[in-house]
Protein backbone atom coordinates (compact mmCIF):
# COMPACT_ATOMS: atom_id res chain seq x y z
CA UNK A 1 0.00 0.00 0.00
CA UNK A 2 1.50 3.72 -0.67
CA UNK A 3 0.87 6.55 1.18
CA UNK A 4 -0.73 9.48 -0.24
CA UNK A 5 1.51 12.12 1.29
CA UNK A 6 4.77 10.32 -0.59
CA UNK A 7 4.61 12.71 -4.22
CA UNK A 8 5.03 10.18 -7.37
CA UNK A 9 8.32 9.90 -8.31
CA UNK A 10 8.83 10.22 -12.22
CA UNK A 11 10.23 7.06 -13.80
CA UNK A 12 13.05 7.15 -16.36
CA UNK A 13 10.82 6.13 -19.19
CA UNK A 14 7.94 9.28 -18.15
CA UNK A 15 10.65 11.49 -18.04
CA UNK A 16 11.67 10.62 -21.33
CA UNK A 17 7.59 10.75 -22.93
CA UNK A 18 7.18 13.90 -21.46
CA UNK A 19 10.35 15.30 -22.46
CA UNK A 20 9.44 14.41 -26.01
CA UNK A 21 5.94 16.12 -25.91
CA UNK A 22 7.60 19.30 -24.66
CA UNK A 23 10.00 19.04 -27.53
CA UNK A 24 6.95 18.14 -29.81
CA UNK A 25 5.67 21.67 -28.94
CA UNK A 26 8.41 23.37 -29.16
CA UNK A 27 10.30 22.72 -32.17
CA UNK A 28 7.54 23.99 -34.61
CA UNK A 29 6.61 26.99 -32.27
CA UNK A 30 10.34 27.97 -33.06
CA UNK A 31 9.94 27.09 -36.83
CA UNK A 32 6.50 29.16 -37.10
CA UNK A 33 8.54 31.98 -35.22
CA UNK A 34 11.38 32.33 -37.06
CA UNK A 35 9.17 32.19 -40.58
CA UNK A 36 6.29 33.95 -40.03
CA UNK A 37 6.78 36.55 -37.02
CA UNK A 38 10.37 37.02 -37.19
CA UNK A 39 11.30 38.37 -40.77
CA UNK A 40 8.52 41.07 -40.54
CA UNK A 41 9.74 42.23 -37.26
CA UNK A 42 13.42 41.98 -38.41
CA UNK A 43 12.19 44.26 -41.56
CA UNK A 44 10.47 47.03 -39.72
CA UNK A 45 13.52 47.25 -37.34
CA UNK A 46 16.02 47.67 -39.88
CA UNK A 47 13.65 49.92 -41.89
CA UNK A 48 13.32 52.36 -38.66
CA UNK A 49 17.21 51.92 -37.23
CA UNK A 50 18.97 51.63 -40.83
CA UNK A 51 20.62 48.66 -39.55
CA UNK A 52 22.13 45.91 -41.55
CA UNK A 53 22.70 47.75 -44.70
CA UNK A 54 19.43 47.68 -45.81
CA UNK A 55 18.46 50.72 -47.47
CA UNK A 56 14.70 52.42 -48.24
CA UNK A 57 12.76 50.34 -51.35
CA UNK A 58 11.64 54.22 -51.71
CA UNK A 59 12.05 57.35 -53.31
CA UNK A 60 13.67 59.65 -50.71
CA UNK A 61 12.87 63.57 -51.50
CA UNK A 62 15.73 65.48 -52.92
CA UNK A 63 17.71 67.62 -50.00
CA UNK A 64 16.52 70.82 -49.45
CA UNK A 65 19.80 71.67 -47.30
CA UNK A 66 22.84 72.51 -48.16
CA UNK A 67 26.42 70.87 -49.91
CA UNK A 68 29.08 69.77 -46.59
CA UNK A 69 32.01 71.18 -49.70
CA UNK A 70 34.34 70.31 -46.89
CA UNK A 71 34.80 66.63 -47.08
CA UNK A 72 34.27 63.80 -49.88
CA UNK A 73 33.19 60.81 -49.10
CA UNK A 74 33.93 57.98 -51.28
CA UNK A 75 31.35 55.85 -52.67
CA UNK A 76 31.75 52.25 -54.23
CA UNK A 77 29.69 50.10 -55.89
CA UNK A 78 29.32 46.09 -56.52
CA UNK A 79 26.95 43.87 -58.45
CA UNK A 80 26.39 40.54 -59.09
CA UNK A 81 23.47 38.31 -59.62
CA UNK A 82 22.03 35.11 -58.67
CA UNK A 83 23.08 32.01 -60.42
CA UNK A 84 19.71 31.75 -61.52
CA UNK A 85 19.21 34.81 -63.58
CA UNK A 86 21.24 34.35 -67.39
CA UNK A 87 21.96 38.68 -67.02
CA UNK A 88 24.85 40.36 -67.30
CA UNK A 89 25.10 43.13 -64.66
CA UNK A 90 27.50 46.01 -64.79
CA UNK A 91 28.04 49.45 -63.67
CA UNK A 92 29.30 52.86 -64.91
CA UNK A 93 32.48 53.11 -62.36
CA UNK A 94 32.77 51.29 -59.64
CA UNK A 95 33.39 54.15 -57.30
CA UNK A 96 32.45 58.23 -57.07
CA UNK A 97 33.51 60.88 -54.92
CA UNK A 98 30.78 62.96 -53.08
CA UNK A 99 30.24 65.82 -51.11
CA UNK A 100 27.54 64.93 -48.32
CA UNK A 101 23.88 66.59 -49.70
CA UNK A 102 25.34 66.34 -53.49
CA UNK A 103 23.14 64.63 -55.93
CA UNK A 104 24.85 62.61 -57.81
CA UNK A 105 23.43 60.51 -60.92
CA UNK A 106 25.38 57.13 -62.07
CA UNK A 107 24.10 54.63 -64.37
CA UNK A 108 24.43 50.42 -64.18
CA UNK A 109 23.70 48.33 -66.90
CA UNK A 110 22.18 44.68 -67.63
CA UNK A 111 21.71 42.30 -70.50
CA UNK A 112 19.78 39.78 -70.94
CA UNK A 113 21.45 36.48 -72.12
CA UNK A 114 18.63 34.16 -73.00
CA UNK A 115 16.14 33.82 -75.50
CA UNK A 116 13.40 34.37 -73.61
CA UNK A 117 12.31 37.38 -71.00
CA UNK A 118 13.31 37.53 -67.95
CA UNK A 119 12.11 39.68 -64.85
CA UNK A 120 14.55 40.23 -62.19
CA UNK A 121 15.06 42.28 -59.28
CA UNK A 122 17.36 44.17 -57.62
CA UNK A 123 18.32 44.23 -53.86
CA UNK A 124 20.36 46.68 -52.48
CA UNK A 125 22.85 46.87 -49.69
CA UNK A 126 25.09 49.39 -47.88
CA UNK A 127 28.01 48.82 -45.64
CA UNK A 128 29.00 49.67 -43.16
CA UNK A 129 25.54 49.11 -41.82
CA UNK A 130 25.83 52.74 -39.63
CA UNK A 131 25.96 54.33 -42.83
CA UNK A 132 22.44 52.68 -44.90
CA UNK A 133 20.01 55.45 -42.97
CA UNK A 134 22.34 58.58 -44.84
CA UNK A 135 22.40 56.78 -48.25
CA UNK A 136 19.27 58.14 -49.97
CA UNK A 137 17.96 57.10 -53.07
CA UNK A 138 15.72 59.77 -55.40
CA UNK A 139 15.32 57.30 -57.88
CA UNK A 140 16.45 53.63 -58.37
CA UNK A 141 15.88 50.66 -60.55
CA UNK A 142 15.95 48.76 -57.35
CA UNK A 143 12.74 50.01 -56.71
CA UNK A 144 10.69 47.91 -59.46
CA UNK A 145 11.16 44.66 -60.79
CA UNK A 146 12.70 44.99 -64.34
CA UNK A 147 11.49 43.25 -67.40
CA UNK A 148 14.03 42.02 -70.44
CA UNK A 149 13.04 40.62 -73.49
CA UNK A 150 15.11 37.94 -74.75
CA UNK A 151 18.73 39.34 -75.77
CA UNK A 152 18.13 42.83 -74.34
CA UNK A 153 19.81 45.05 -72.81
CA UNK A 154 19.29 48.20 -71.11
CA UNK A 155 20.80 51.52 -69.26
CA UNK A 156 19.55 52.40 -65.74
CA UNK A 157 20.03 55.44 -63.41
CA UNK A 158 20.58 55.46 -59.67
CA UNK A 159 20.21 58.84 -58.85
CA UNK A 160 21.06 59.45 -54.68
CA UNK A 161 22.43 61.90 -52.51
CA UNK A 162 24.27 61.11 -48.36
CA UNK A 163 22.49 63.12 -46.23
CA UNK A 164 25.58 66.10 -44.80
CA UNK A 165 24.56 64.56 -41.00
CA UNK A 166 26.15 61.64 -42.03
CA UNK A 167 29.30 61.04 -39.21
CA UNK A 168 32.43 62.11 -39.87
CA UNK A 169 34.20 58.83 -39.66
CA UNK A 170 32.44 57.62 -42.35
CA UNK A 171 34.30 58.59 -45.33
CA UNK A 172 33.77 55.17 -47.16
CA UNK A 173 29.96 53.81 -48.43
CA UNK A 174 29.53 50.29 -50.75
CA UNK A 175 26.44 49.93 -52.24
CA UNK A 176 25.93 46.67 -53.74
CA UNK A 177 23.08 45.47 -55.54
CA UNK A 178 22.28 41.83 -56.58
CA UNK A 179 19.72 40.93 -59.12
CA UNK A 180 17.57 37.93 -58.59
CA UNK A 181 15.39 36.19 -60.78
CA UNK A 182 11.63 36.84 -60.19
CA UNK A 183 10.30 35.19 -63.96
CA UNK A 184 8.89 32.61 -61.59
CA UNK A 185 7.68 34.07 -58.91
CA UNK A 186 5.75 36.76 -61.12
CA UNK A 187 4.43 33.59 -62.89
CA UNK A 188 3.00 31.72 -59.48
CA UNK A 189 1.78 35.33 -58.62
CA UNK A 190 -0.33 35.76 -61.35
CA UNK A 191 -2.03 32.18 -60.67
Amino acid sequence: MTDASQPHVLTTAEKNRRLLWRLGLVVPAMFVFAVFVMPPIYDAFCEITGLNGKTSMKAAAVPAGAVDDSRLLKIEFLVSTDKGLPWDFDYEAPMVRVHPGDITKTMFYVKNRADVAVSGRAIPSVSPAEAAQYFKKTECFCFDEQRLEGGAGASMPMIFYVDPAIPKHLTTITLSYKFYNMTGQARTASR
